[in-house]
Protein backbone atom coordinates (compact mmCIF):
# COMPACT_ATOMS: atom_id res chain seq x y z
CA UNK A 1 0.00 0.00 0.00
CA UNK A 2 3.09 2.37 0.28
CA UNK A 3 2.74 5.35 3.03
CA UNK A 4 -0.18 7.67 1.11
CA UNK A 5 -1.96 7.83 4.03
CA UNK A 6 0.38 8.25 6.73
CA UNK A 7 1.12 11.64 6.96
CA UNK A 8 -1.35 13.83 9.24
CA UNK A 9 -3.32 16.44 8.13
CA UNK A 10 -1.38 18.96 10.68
CA UNK A 11 2.38 17.92 9.45
CA UNK A 12 0.91 19.87 6.15
CA UNK A 13 -1.31 22.38 7.36
CA UNK A 14 1.59 25.21 7.02
CA UNK A 15 1.98 24.58 3.60
CA UNK A 16 0.27 27.73 2.17
CA UNK A 17 2.76 29.94 3.92
CA UNK A 18 5.88 27.90 3.61
CA UNK A 19 5.33 28.38 0.25
CA UNK A 20 3.53 31.24 -0.17
CA UNK A 21 5.03 33.03 -3.53
CA UNK A 22 4.94 29.46 -5.34
CA UNK A 23 1.46 28.46 -4.24
CA UNK A 24 0.20 31.97 -5.57
CA UNK A 25 1.80 31.33 -9.15
CA UNK A 26 0.14 28.22 -9.55
CA UNK A 27 -2.92 29.75 -8.16
CA UNK A 28 -2.98 32.36 -10.73
CA UNK A 29 -2.51 30.45 -13.52
CA UNK A 30 -5.36 28.07 -12.84
CA UNK A 31 -7.47 30.77 -12.51
CA UNK A 32 -6.09 31.77 -15.61
CA UNK A 33 -7.21 28.54 -17.02
CA UNK A 34 -10.59 28.66 -15.68
CA UNK A 35 -11.32 31.99 -16.98
CA UNK A 36 -10.10 30.68 -20.58
CA UNK A 37 -12.54 27.60 -20.16
CA UNK A 38 -15.15 29.90 -20.33
CA UNK A 39 -13.92 30.00 -23.71
CA UNK A 40 -15.12 26.63 -26.07
CA UNK A 41 -12.07 23.91 -24.98
CA UNK A 42 -10.51 21.63 -27.69
CA UNK A 43 -11.59 18.21 -27.22
CA UNK A 44 -10.78 14.93 -27.79
CA UNK A 45 -12.48 11.58 -27.88
CA UNK A 46 -9.34 9.62 -26.32
CA UNK A 47 -8.80 5.88 -26.38
CA UNK A 48 -9.53 2.37 -25.00
CA UNK A 49 -6.61 0.36 -26.50
CA UNK A 50 -5.28 -0.36 -22.95
CA UNK A 51 -1.54 -1.52 -23.63
CA UNK A 52 -2.01 -2.68 -27.53
CA UNK A 53 0.38 -1.16 -29.78
CA UNK A 54 -1.14 0.75 -32.87
CA UNK A 55 0.99 -0.60 -35.83
CA UNK A 56 4.80 -0.21 -35.65
CA UNK A 57 6.58 2.20 -32.91
CA UNK A 58 6.50 5.17 -35.00
CA UNK A 59 2.92 4.61 -36.28
CA UNK A 60 1.49 4.21 -33.03
CA UNK A 61 3.41 7.48 -31.91
CA UNK A 62 2.08 9.22 -34.87
CA UNK A 63 -2.01 8.34 -34.05
CA UNK A 64 -1.09 9.59 -30.22
CA UNK A 65 0.24 12.52 -31.55
CA UNK A 66 -3.04 13.02 -33.54
CA UNK A 67 -4.93 12.04 -31.05
CA UNK A 68 -4.55 14.28 -28.53
CA UNK A 69 -2.81 17.69 -29.99
CA UNK A 70 -3.80 20.39 -28.73
CA UNK A 71 -6.93 18.42 -26.85
CA UNK A 72 -7.68 20.21 -23.45
CA UNK A 73 -10.82 18.05 -22.42
CA UNK A 74 -10.04 13.80 -23.17
CA UNK A 75 -13.95 12.84 -23.02
CA UNK A 76 -12.97 9.50 -22.98
CA UNK A 77 -9.19 8.23 -21.80
CA UNK A 78 -5.80 9.33 -21.74
CA UNK A 79 -4.14 6.08 -22.74
CA UNK A 80 -0.18 6.97 -23.45
CA UNK A 81 1.85 4.02 -24.16
CA UNK A 82 4.80 2.39 -25.92
CA UNK A 83 6.48 5.44 -26.72
CA UNK A 84 10.29 5.17 -27.22
CA UNK A 85 13.03 7.43 -26.11
CA UNK A 86 13.50 10.74 -28.64
CA UNK A 87 9.76 11.40 -29.37
CA UNK A 88 8.81 14.35 -28.19
CA UNK A 89 5.55 14.61 -26.33
CA UNK A 90 5.39 18.25 -25.71
CA UNK A 91 1.82 18.27 -27.41
CA UNK A 92 0.55 16.88 -24.17
CA UNK A 93 0.61 20.12 -22.40
CA UNK A 94 -2.03 21.47 -23.25
CA UNK A 95 -4.71 18.59 -21.55
CA UNK A 96 -6.38 20.14 -18.02
CA UNK A 97 -8.92 17.30 -17.98
CA UNK A 98 -9.79 13.45 -18.72
CA UNK A 99 -13.38 12.05 -18.23
CA UNK A 100 -12.17 8.22 -18.32
CA UNK A 101 -9.09 7.03 -16.67
CA UNK A 102 -5.39 8.15 -17.60
CA UNK A 103 -3.01 4.70 -18.40
CA UNK A 104 0.77 5.91 -18.92
CA UNK A 105 2.56 2.34 -19.18
CA UNK A 106 5.10 0.55 -21.58
CA UNK A 107 7.19 3.74 -22.42
CA UNK A 108 11.03 4.30 -22.68
CA UNK A 109 10.75 8.40 -22.15
CA UNK A 110 12.83 10.13 -19.45
CA UNK A 111 9.93 12.31 -19.41
CA UNK A 112 5.85 12.68 -19.88
CA UNK A 113 4.79 16.77 -19.73
CA UNK A 114 1.26 16.71 -17.82
CA UNK A 115 2.15 20.24 -16.95
CA UNK A 116 -1.30 21.00 -16.67
CA UNK A 117 -3.65 17.92 -16.01
CA UNK A 118 -6.28 19.40 -13.01
CA UNK A 119 -8.49 16.66 -13.21
CA UNK A 120 -9.43 13.35 -13.66
CA UNK A 121 -12.83 12.28 -13.41
CA UNK A 122 -12.59 8.47 -13.13
CA UNK A 123 -15.90 7.78 -15.27
CA UNK A 124 -14.50 4.93 -16.77
CA UNK A 125 -11.85 2.69 -14.48
CA UNK A 126 -8.80 0.71 -15.70
CA UNK A 127 -9.03 -2.75 -14.85
CA UNK A 128 -12.38 -1.50 -13.01
CA UNK A 129 -10.40 0.39 -9.84
CA UNK A 130 -7.71 2.63 -11.13
CA UNK A 131 -8.41 6.56 -12.28
CA UNK A 132 -4.62 6.79 -13.06
CA UNK A 133 -2.11 4.08 -13.60
CA UNK A 134 1.83 4.25 -14.14
CA UNK A 135 3.28 1.17 -14.82
CA UNK A 136 6.39 -1.18 -16.79
CA UNK A 137 8.00 2.19 -17.90
CA UNK A 138 10.99 1.40 -18.44
CA UNK A 139 13.02 -1.20 -21.09
CA UNK A 140 17.14 -1.94 -20.94
CA UNK A 141 18.45 1.71 -20.98
CA UNK A 142 15.80 4.25 -20.42
CA UNK A 143 12.81 5.02 -18.23
CA UNK A 144 10.45 7.07 -17.22
CA UNK A 145 11.73 9.30 -14.82
CA UNK A 146 9.79 12.30 -14.21
CA UNK A 147 5.98 12.71 -14.15
CA UNK A 148 5.26 16.40 -13.21
CA UNK A 149 1.51 16.64 -13.05
CA UNK A 150 2.16 19.89 -10.40
CA UNK A 151 -1.74 21.04 -10.94
CA UNK A 152 -3.42 17.41 -10.66
CA UNK A 153 -4.75 17.91 -7.54
CA UNK A 154 -8.34 16.08 -8.11
CA UNK A 155 -8.98 12.18 -8.64
CA UNK A 156 -12.96 12.24 -8.54
CA UNK A 157 -13.46 8.31 -8.61
CA UNK A 158 -11.13 5.72 -8.60
CA UNK A 159 -7.49 5.08 -7.48
CA UNK A 160 -4.33 4.94 -8.06
CA UNK A 161 -1.60 2.34 -9.23
CA UNK A 162 2.24 2.65 -9.97
CA UNK A 163 4.53 -0.02 -9.73
CA UNK A 164 7.60 -1.45 -12.17
CA UNK A 165 8.52 1.93 -12.91
CA UNK A 166 12.28 1.56 -11.70
CA UNK A 167 13.87 5.24 -12.91
CA UNK A 168 10.70 7.78 -11.69
CA UNK A 169 11.43 9.56 -9.08
CA UNK A 170 8.81 11.49 -7.10
CA UNK A 171 5.86 9.58 -6.61
CA UNK A 172 6.42 9.04 -3.03
CA UNK A 173 6.40 12.58 -2.42
CA UNK A 174 3.53 13.28 -3.31
CA UNK A 175 0.28 12.83 -0.64
CA UNK A 176 -2.41 11.08 -2.65
CA UNK A 177 -4.75 11.44 -0.06
CA UNK A 178 -5.34 14.94 -0.95
CA UNK A 179 -6.34 13.66 -4.64
CA UNK A 180 -8.33 11.30 -4.37
CA UNK A 181 -11.86 10.79 -2.89
CA UNK A 182 -11.15 8.70 0.44
CA UNK A 183 -15.08 8.41 1.03
CA UNK A 184 -15.12 6.19 -1.24
CA UNK A 185 -12.32 3.64 -0.73
CA UNK A 186 -10.23 3.80 -3.74
CA UNK A 187 -7.75 1.09 -4.37
CA UNK A 188 -4.61 2.05 -3.91
CA UNK A 189 -1.22 0.12 -5.18
CA UNK A 190 1.72 2.02 -4.54
CA UNK A 191 5.31 0.47 -5.19
CA UNK A 192 7.84 2.71 -5.02
CA UNK A 193 10.75 0.04 -5.74
CA UNK A 194 13.37 2.49 -7.49
CA UNK A 195 16.58 3.71 -6.00
CA UNK A 196 14.64 6.65 -3.86
CA UNK A 197 18.84 7.72 -2.97
CA UNK A 198 19.33 8.88 -6.68
CA UNK A 199 16.26 10.78 -6.83
CA UNK A 200 16.28 14.33 -6.42
CA UNK A 201 14.89 16.16 -3.16
CA UNK A 202 11.62 18.44 -3.19
CA UNK A 203 12.61 22.29 -2.78
CA UNK A 204 13.04 23.60 0.50
CA UNK A 205 9.78 25.85 -0.25
CA UNK A 206 7.78 22.67 -0.18
CA UNK A 207 6.22 22.10 2.99
CA UNK A 208 6.66 18.16 4.45
CA UNK A 209 8.62 17.17 1.38
CA UNK A 210 5.09 17.15 -0.83
CA UNK A 211 6.59 17.57 -4.65
CA UNK A 212 6.20 16.61 -8.13
CA UNK A 213 10.01 16.90 -8.81
CA UNK A 214 12.66 19.39 -8.01
CA UNK A 215 12.03 22.93 -8.80
CA UNK A 216 10.45 25.23 -6.65
CA UNK A 217 7.51 25.36 -9.24
CA UNK A 218 6.84 21.59 -8.65
CA UNK A 219 5.67 22.05 -4.87
CA UNK A 220 2.58 19.80 -4.55
CA UNK A 221 -0.47 22.82 -3.46
CA UNK A 222 -2.60 20.65 -0.95
CA UNK A 223 -6.17 21.39 -1.35
CA UNK A 224 -8.14 19.27 0.46
CA UNK A 225 -5.76 17.97 3.67
CA UNK A 226 -5.15 21.64 5.27
CA UNK A 227 -9.10 22.79 5.17
CA UNK A 228 -10.46 23.64 8.01
CA UNK A 229 -13.34 21.35 9.72
CA UNK A 230 -16.33 24.32 8.44
CA UNK A 231 -15.05 23.19 4.78
CA UNK A 232 -17.29 20.56 2.79
CA UNK A 233 -14.39 19.86 0.16
CA UNK A 234 -11.50 21.41 -1.43
CA UNK A 235 -10.38 24.98 0.09
CA UNK A 236 -7.17 27.37 -0.68
CA UNK A 237 -5.77 27.81 2.89
CA UNK A 238 -6.60 26.38 6.33
CA UNK A 239 -8.90 29.18 7.42
CA UNK A 240 -12.48 28.80 7.80
CA UNK A 241 -13.20 31.48 5.14
CA UNK A 242 -10.61 29.57 2.39
CA UNK A 243 -13.42 27.27 2.16
CA UNK A 244 -14.11 26.52 -1.95
CA UNK A 245 -17.54 26.51 -3.06
CA UNK A 246 -19.12 22.72 -2.91
CA UNK A 247 -19.60 22.98 -7.23
CA UNK A 248 -15.57 23.14 -7.12
CA UNK A 249 -13.19 20.78 -7.98
CA UNK A 250 -9.02 20.54 -7.77
CA UNK A 251 -8.83 24.30 -5.63
CA UNK A 252 -10.19 27.64 -5.92
CA UNK A 253 -8.95 30.86 -5.78
CA UNK A 254 -11.76 32.54 -4.04
CA UNK A 255 -15.33 31.15 -2.07
CA UNK A 256 -17.27 31.74 -5.25
CA UNK A 257 -18.50 29.13 -7.78
CA UNK A 258 -16.74 31.02 -10.21
CA UNK A 259 -13.65 30.96 -8.46
CA UNK A 260 -13.12 27.42 -8.76
CA UNK A 261 -10.33 25.68 -10.46
CA UNK A 262 -12.44 22.86 -12.13
CA UNK A 263 -16.03 22.31 -11.65
CA UNK A 264 -17.34 19.04 -10.19
CA UNK A 265 -20.06 18.25 -12.10
CA UNK A 266 -21.04 21.25 -15.15
CA UNK A 267 -19.07 24.08 -16.06
CA UNK A 268 -21.14 27.30 -17.82
CA UNK A 269 -18.62 29.39 -19.05
CA UNK A 270 -16.29 30.61 -15.99
CA UNK A 271 -19.59 29.01 -13.65
CA UNK A 272 -19.52 25.69 -11.91
CA UNK A 273 -23.06 24.22 -11.45
CA UNK A 274 -24.76 21.21 -10.40
CA UNK A 275 -26.85 21.30 -13.79
CA UNK A 276 -26.94 23.23 -16.85
CA UNK A 277 -29.46 25.65 -17.85
CA UNK A 278 -32.49 24.30 -18.61
CA UNK A 279 -33.80 24.56 -22.34
CA UNK A 280 -37.58 25.24 -21.14
CA UNK A 281 -38.74 27.51 -18.55
CA UNK A 282 -42.22 27.37 -16.79
CA UNK A 283 -44.23 30.69 -17.32
CA UNK A 284 -46.51 31.38 -14.33
CA UNK A 285 -48.15 33.94 -15.83
CA UNK A 286 -49.36 32.17 -19.46
CA UNK A 287 -49.20 28.26 -17.34
CA UNK A 288 -46.68 27.27 -20.29
CA UNK A 289 -43.62 26.02 -21.13
CA UNK A 290 -41.60 29.09 -22.69
CA UNK A 291 -37.70 28.56 -24.60
CA UNK A 292 -35.46 29.31 -22.17
CA UNK A 293 -32.99 32.24 -23.66
CA UNK A 294 -29.86 31.07 -21.39
CA UNK A 295 -30.94 27.47 -22.15
CA UNK A 296 -27.82 24.88 -22.50
CA UNK A 297 -27.11 21.85 -23.97
CA UNK A 298 -24.88 19.68 -21.73
CA UNK A 299 -21.47 18.01 -23.15
CA UNK A 300 -19.63 15.93 -20.92
CA UNK A 301 -18.78 18.28 -17.77
CA UNK A 302 -19.29 21.34 -19.65
CA UNK A 303 -22.66 23.57 -21.02
CA UNK A 304 -22.65 24.53 -24.66
CA UNK A 305 -25.36 26.37 -26.60
CA UNK A 306 -24.87 24.08 -29.47
CA UNK A 307 -23.54 19.85 -29.55
CA UNK A 308 -20.56 19.43 -31.00
CA UNK A 309 -20.63 18.16 -34.81
CA UNK A 310 -21.70 14.49 -35.02
CA UNK A 311 -23.25 14.36 -31.76
CA UNK A 312 -27.22 14.37 -31.50
CA UNK A 313 -29.35 16.85 -29.55
CA UNK A 314 -32.16 15.51 -27.20
CA UNK A 315 -35.30 16.95 -26.29
CA UNK A 316 -33.65 16.72 -22.51
CA UNK A 317 -31.02 19.11 -23.40
CA UNK A 318 -28.36 16.58 -23.64
CA UNK A 319 -25.38 16.18 -26.72
CA UNK A 320 -25.43 11.85 -26.91
CA UNK A 321 -23.96 9.81 -29.72
CA UNK A 322 -27.11 7.86 -29.87
CA UNK A 323 -31.08 7.99 -29.60
CA UNK A 324 -32.64 5.72 -26.98
CA UNK A 325 -34.92 2.81 -28.33
CA UNK A 326 -38.13 4.49 -28.02
CA UNK A 327 -36.63 7.23 -30.35
CA UNK A 328 -35.02 7.92 -33.87
CA UNK A 329 -32.42 10.47 -35.01
CA UNK A 330 -33.69 13.13 -37.68
CA UNK A 331 -31.67 16.29 -39.21
CA UNK A 332 -33.61 19.44 -38.54
CA UNK A 333 -32.14 22.89 -39.69
CA UNK A 334 -28.91 21.42 -39.71
CA UNK A 335 -29.11 19.62 -36.42
CA UNK A 336 -29.55 16.09 -35.64
CA UNK A 337 -32.47 15.30 -33.21
CA UNK A 338 -33.72 12.36 -31.14
CA UNK A 339 -37.64 12.61 -31.79
CA UNK A 340 -40.61 10.09 -30.73
CA UNK A 341 -41.32 7.19 -33.12
CA UNK A 342 -44.86 7.66 -34.84
CA UNK A 343 -45.54 3.78 -33.84
CA UNK A 344 -42.49 0.97 -33.57
CA UNK A 345 -39.21 2.51 -34.21
CA UNK A 346 -37.58 0.99 -37.40
CA UNK A 347 -34.89 -1.55 -35.90
CA UNK A 348 -31.62 -0.04 -34.43
CA UNK A 349 -29.15 -2.74 -32.81
CA UNK A 350 -26.39 -2.26 -30.72
CA UNK A 351 -22.86 -2.65 -31.65
CA UNK A 352 -19.56 -3.55 -30.26
CA UNK A 353 -18.61 -1.91 -27.35
CA UNK A 354 -22.38 -1.27 -26.34
CA UNK A 355 -24.75 -2.73 -24.28
CA UNK A 356 -25.15 -6.93 -24.42
CA UNK A 357 -21.73 -6.01 -26.51
CA UNK A 358 -20.01 -4.11 -24.21
CA UNK A 359 -17.42 -6.59 -24.14
CA UNK A 360 -17.01 -7.73 -27.72
CA UNK A 361 -14.44 -7.63 -29.68
CA UNK A 362 -15.78 -8.93 -32.83
CA UNK A 363 -18.87 -9.63 -34.83
CA UNK A 364 -18.84 -13.83 -34.34
CA UNK A 365 -21.03 -16.60 -34.78
CA UNK A 366 -22.42 -16.09 -31.00
CA UNK A 367 -23.77 -12.45 -31.67
CA UNK A 368 -24.52 -12.11 -35.13
CA UNK A 369 -28.19 -13.14 -35.19
CA UNK A 370 -28.80 -10.13 -33.22
CA UNK A 371 -28.40 -7.72 -36.13
CA UNK A 372 -31.11 -9.48 -38.35
CA UNK A 373 -33.29 -6.58 -39.89
CA UNK A 374 -31.10 -3.90 -38.19
CA UNK A 375 -31.23 -0.20 -40.69
CA UNK A 376 -28.72 0.98 -37.78
CA UNK A 377 -26.13 0.18 -35.34
CA UNK A 378 -25.53 1.96 -32.57
CA UNK A 379 -21.95 1.20 -31.44
CA UNK A 380 -19.01 -0.37 -33.89
CA UNK A 381 -18.66 -2.88 -36.34
CA UNK A 382 -16.08 -5.08 -35.92
CA UNK A 383 -15.37 -7.98 -38.26
CA UNK A 384 -11.58 -10.05 -36.95
CA UNK A 385 -9.70 -12.91 -38.11
CA UNK A 386 -10.85 -14.92 -35.40
CA UNK A 387 -14.57 -14.91 -35.84
CA UNK A 388 -13.88 -17.51 -38.92
CA UNK A 389 -11.89 -19.38 -37.22
CA UNK A 390 -13.50 -19.79 -34.11
CA UNK A 391 -12.07 -19.85 -30.56
CA UNK A 392 -11.52 -22.95 -28.54
CA UNK A 393 -10.85 -20.83 -25.31
CA UNK A 394 -14.69 -19.44 -25.21
CA UNK A 395 -16.18 -22.55 -27.21
CA UNK A 396 -17.06 -20.18 -30.07
CA UNK A 397 -17.99 -21.94 -33.12
CA UNK A 398 -16.58 -20.43 -36.65
CA UNK A 399 -19.14 -17.82 -38.34
CA UNK A 400 -20.61 -18.69 -41.27
CA UNK A 401 -19.35 -16.22 -44.00
CA UNK A 402 -23.22 -16.32 -45.35
CA UNK A 403 -24.24 -14.98 -42.37
CA UNK A 404 -23.23 -11.65 -43.07
CA UNK A 405 -25.97 -11.25 -45.25
CA UNK A 406 -27.60 -10.28 -42.16
CA UNK A 407 -25.50 -7.27 -42.80
CA UNK A 408 -27.42 -5.75 -46.42
CA UNK A 409 -30.26 -4.09 -44.33
CA UNK A 410 -27.69 -1.71 -42.62
CA UNK A 411 -27.61 1.79 -43.76
CA UNK A 412 -26.19 3.52 -40.40
CA UNK A 413 -23.15 2.91 -38.57
CA UNK A 414 -22.93 5.21 -35.57
CA UNK A 415 -19.60 4.39 -34.54
CA UNK A 416 -16.59 2.88 -36.81
CA UNK A 417 -16.74 -0.01 -39.77
CA UNK A 418 -13.27 -2.47 -39.26
CA UNK A 419 -13.02 -4.92 -41.24
CA UNK A 420 -9.81 -7.09 -40.12
CA UNK A 421 -10.93 -10.98 -41.17
CA UNK A 422 -13.12 -11.55 -44.18
CA UNK A 423 -14.50 -14.67 -46.85
CA UNK A 424 -11.10 -15.67 -48.77
CA UNK A 425 -13.67 -16.05 -51.46
CA UNK A 426 -15.36 -12.55 -51.33
CA UNK A 427 -13.96 -10.40 -54.25
CA UNK A 428 -15.52 -7.14 -52.28
CA UNK A 429 -17.39 -6.03 -48.64
CA UNK A 430 -20.66 -7.33 -50.45
CA UNK A 431 -22.61 -7.55 -47.02
CA UNK A 432 -22.03 -3.59 -46.32
CA UNK A 433 -23.88 -2.64 -49.88
CA UNK A 434 -26.84 -0.36 -48.82
CA UNK A 435 -24.39 1.30 -45.70
CA UNK A 436 -25.37 5.11 -46.49
CA UNK A 437 -23.08 6.82 -43.65
CA UNK A 438 -20.77 5.95 -41.51
CA UNK A 439 -20.60 8.65 -38.44
CA UNK A 440 -17.44 7.92 -36.32
CA UNK A 441 -18.54 8.87 -33.13
CA UNK A 442 -16.24 6.04 -31.73
CA UNK A 443 -13.18 5.76 -33.62
CA UNK A 444 -11.16 2.79 -34.19
CA UNK A 445 -7.99 3.33 -32.29
CA UNK A 446 -9.33 6.96 -31.38
CA UNK A 447 -8.65 7.72 -35.22
CA UNK A 448 -10.50 5.56 -38.06
CA UNK A 449 -14.00 5.77 -38.52
CA UNK A 450 -13.54 3.38 -41.88
CA UNK A 451 -10.83 0.83 -41.09
CA UNK A 452 -10.02 -2.04 -43.95
CA UNK A 453 -6.88 -4.24 -42.93
CA UNK A 454 -5.13 -7.27 -44.43
CA UNK A 455 -8.23 -8.70 -46.08
CA UNK A 456 -8.16 -10.51 -49.69
CA UNK A 457 -10.98 -8.11 -51.65
CA UNK A 458 -10.61 -6.84 -55.07
CA UNK A 459 -12.67 -3.74 -54.15
CA UNK A 460 -14.41 -2.03 -51.55
CA UNK A 461 -18.11 -1.65 -52.97
CA UNK A 462 -19.75 0.27 -50.94
CA UNK A 463 -21.55 1.47 -52.96
CA UNK A 464 -24.29 3.44 -50.94
CA UNK A 465 -21.87 4.81 -48.78
CA UNK A 466 -22.20 8.99 -49.25
CA UNK A 467 -21.10 10.59 -45.84
CA UNK A 468 -18.43 9.78 -43.17
CA UNK A 469 -19.34 12.44 -40.90
CA UNK A 470 -16.42 12.46 -38.21
CA UNK A 471 -12.89 10.45 -38.38
CA UNK A 472 -10.14 9.23 -40.69
CA UNK A 473 -10.39 6.66 -43.56
CA UNK A 474 -7.11 3.55 -43.20
CA UNK A 475 -6.88 0.94 -46.12
CA UNK A 476 -3.85 -0.68 -45.57
CA UNK A 477 -2.24 -4.07 -47.03
CA UNK A 478 -4.61 -5.34 -49.09
CA UNK A 479 -2.83 -7.10 -51.37
CA UNK A 480 -5.89 -7.66 -54.47
CA UNK A 481 -7.26 -4.22 -53.29
CA UNK A 482 -7.62 -1.63 -56.48
CA UNK A 483 -10.02 1.14 -57.19
CA UNK A 484 -9.72 2.85 -53.06
CA UNK A 485 -6.96 5.23 -54.43
CA UNK A 486 -10.08 6.36 -57.17
CA UNK A 487 -11.96 8.05 -54.85
CA UNK A 488 -11.92 11.52 -53.94
CA UNK A 489 -12.31 10.15 -50.31
CA UNK A 490 -13.52 14.45 -49.44
CA UNK A 491 -16.35 14.23 -50.84
CA UNK A 492 -17.63 11.65 -48.08
CA UNK A 493 -16.18 14.14 -45.31
CA UNK A 494 -17.57 16.65 -43.37
CA UNK A 495 -15.06 18.14 -41.53
CA UNK A 496 -12.18 19.58 -43.07
CA UNK A 497 -9.64 17.54 -40.71
CA UNK A 498 -10.09 14.16 -41.93
CA UNK A 499 -7.82 12.23 -43.92
CA UNK A 500 -6.85 9.16 -45.63
CA UNK A 501 -4.21 6.52 -45.54
CA UNK A 502 -4.76 4.14 -48.55
CA UNK A 503 -0.96 2.42 -48.63
CA UNK A 504 0.36 -1.17 -49.01
CA UNK A 505 -2.64 -2.50 -51.29
CA UNK A 506 -2.05 -3.61 -54.90
CA UNK A 507 -0.43 -1.11 -57.42
CA UNK A 508 -2.35 1.06 -59.09
CA UNK A 509 0.08 0.09 -62.65
CA UNK A 510 -1.13 -3.45 -62.07
CA UNK A 511 -4.72 -2.58 -61.19
CA UNK A 512 -5.15 -0.06 -64.12
CA UNK A 513 -3.09 -3.10 -66.67
CA UNK A 514 -5.51 -5.84 -65.06
CA UNK A 515 -8.63 -3.41 -66.81
CA UNK A 516 -9.34 -2.99 -62.86
CA UNK A 517 -10.45 0.89 -63.80
CA UNK A 518 -13.57 2.57 -63.14
CA UNK A 519 -16.39 2.51 -65.89
CA UNK A 520 -16.55 5.33 -68.56
CA UNK A 521 -19.96 6.30 -67.27
CA UNK A 522 -18.53 6.86 -63.54
CA UNK A 523 -18.07 10.99 -62.56
CA UNK A 524 -14.39 12.07 -61.83
CA UNK A 525 -15.20 11.90 -58.46
CA UNK A 526 -14.05 7.83 -58.22
CA UNK A 527 -15.64 4.16 -57.80
CA UNK A 528 -16.36 1.75 -55.46
CA UNK A 529 -15.83 -1.55 -58.57
CA UNK A 530 -15.87 -2.30 -61.40
CA UNK A 531 -18.73 -1.58 -64.01
CA UNK A 532 -21.62 0.65 -63.75
CA UNK A 533 -23.31 -0.38 -61.29
CA UNK A 534 -20.33 0.76 -58.56
CA UNK A 535 -19.96 4.40 -59.18
CA UNK A 536 -19.66 6.92 -56.67
CA UNK A 537 -21.88 9.49 -58.59
CA UNK A 538 -22.62 9.11 -62.79
CA UNK A 539 -21.21 10.86 -65.41
CA UNK A 540 -25.04 11.02 -67.03
CA UNK A 541 -27.29 9.94 -65.96
CA UNK A 542 -28.49 6.71 -63.35
CA UNK A 543 -31.69 4.48 -63.15
CA UNK A 544 -31.58 2.45 -59.91
CA UNK A 545 -27.78 3.24 -58.74
CA UNK A 546 -26.66 2.27 -62.36
CA UNK A 547 -24.85 4.59 -64.36
CA UNK A 548 -26.48 5.41 -67.86
CA UNK A 549 -25.42 7.26 -70.88
CA UNK A 550 -29.21 8.55 -71.15
CA UNK A 551 -32.83 8.33 -69.72
CA UNK A 552 -35.46 6.10 -71.94
CA UNK A 553 -37.14 9.68 -72.92
CA UNK A 554 -38.22 9.63 -76.35
CA UNK A 555 -37.51 5.75 -77.07
CA UNK A 556 -36.85 2.62 -75.48
CA UNK A 557 -38.74 0.88 -72.47
CA UNK A 558 -40.27 1.72 -70.13
CA UNK A 559 -40.59 5.43 -70.97
CA UNK A 560 -38.77 8.15 -68.29
CA UNK A 561 -38.58 10.99 -67.71
CA UNK A 562 -35.47 13.18 -65.60
CA UNK A 563 -35.27 14.28 -62.85
CA UNK A 564 -31.98 15.99 -60.67
CA UNK A 565 -30.00 13.33 -63.19
CA UNK A 566 -32.06 10.46 -62.54
CA UNK A 567 -33.97 8.46 -64.91
CA UNK A 568 -37.46 7.83 -63.11
CA UNK A 569 -40.15 6.04 -64.34
CA UNK A 570 -43.53 6.83 -65.74
CA UNK A 571 -46.68 6.11 -64.77
CA UNK A 572 -48.09 3.18 -66.22
CA UNK A 573 -51.26 4.61 -68.03
CA UNK A 574 -48.97 6.84 -69.69
CA UNK A 575 -49.40 6.70 -73.58
CA UNK A 576 -46.34 6.45 -75.61
CA UNK A 577 -46.26 9.61 -78.13
CA UNK A 578 -46.40 8.42 -81.86
CA UNK A 579 -45.69 12.26 -83.35
CA UNK A 580 -42.57 12.34 -84.72
CA UNK A 581 -41.74 15.87 -83.44
CA UNK A 582 -42.10 14.71 -79.56
CA UNK A 583 -41.84 11.60 -78.41
CA UNK A 584 -41.48 12.26 -74.58
CA UNK A 585 -44.12 10.25 -72.74
CA UNK A 586 -44.25 11.71 -69.75
CA UNK A 587 -42.74 14.89 -67.77
CA UNK A 588 -43.18 13.41 -63.89
CA UNK A 589 -44.53 10.30 -62.14
CA UNK A 590 -48.52 10.42 -61.71
CA UNK A 591 -51.02 10.38 -64.04
CA UNK A 592 -51.47 14.35 -64.56
CA UNK A 593 -48.14 13.99 -65.65
CA UNK A 594 -48.61 12.77 -69.35
CA UNK A 595 -48.11 14.52 -72.01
Amino acid sequence: MGDWSRRPRAAASGHLRAGGAAVLVLLLLGRFCLIAAGEEKKVCQGASNKLNQLGSVEEHFISLQRMYNNCEVVLGNLEITNVVHGHDLSFLKTIQEVAGYVLIAVNGVESIPLDNLQIIRGNVLYDSLYALTIVLNYNSTWGLRELPMKRLSEILNGGVKITNNPYLCNMHTVQWNDIVDLNKKPAMQLDFQNNLTNCPKCHANCTEGYCWGAGKEDCQTLTKSICAQQCSGRCRGKEPSDCCHNQCAAGCTGPRESDCLACRKFQDEATCKDTCPPLVLYNPTTYQMDVNPDGKYSFGATCVKKCPHNYVVTDHGSCVRSCNVDTYEVEENGVRKCKKCDGPCSKVCNGIGVGELKLALSINATNIDSFKNCTKINGDVSILPIAFRGDDYTKTQPLDPKKLDIFKTVKEISGFLLIQGWPENATDLYAFENLEIIRGRTKQHGQYSLAIFSIDIHSLGLRSLKEISDGDVGILRNKNLCYAETMNWNKLFVTGTQKTKITSNRNQAECTAAGHVCDPLCSEVGCWGPGPFHCFSCRHFSRQRECVKKCNVMQGEPREFEKDSECLQCHPECLVQNSTAYNATCTGPVRTDMT
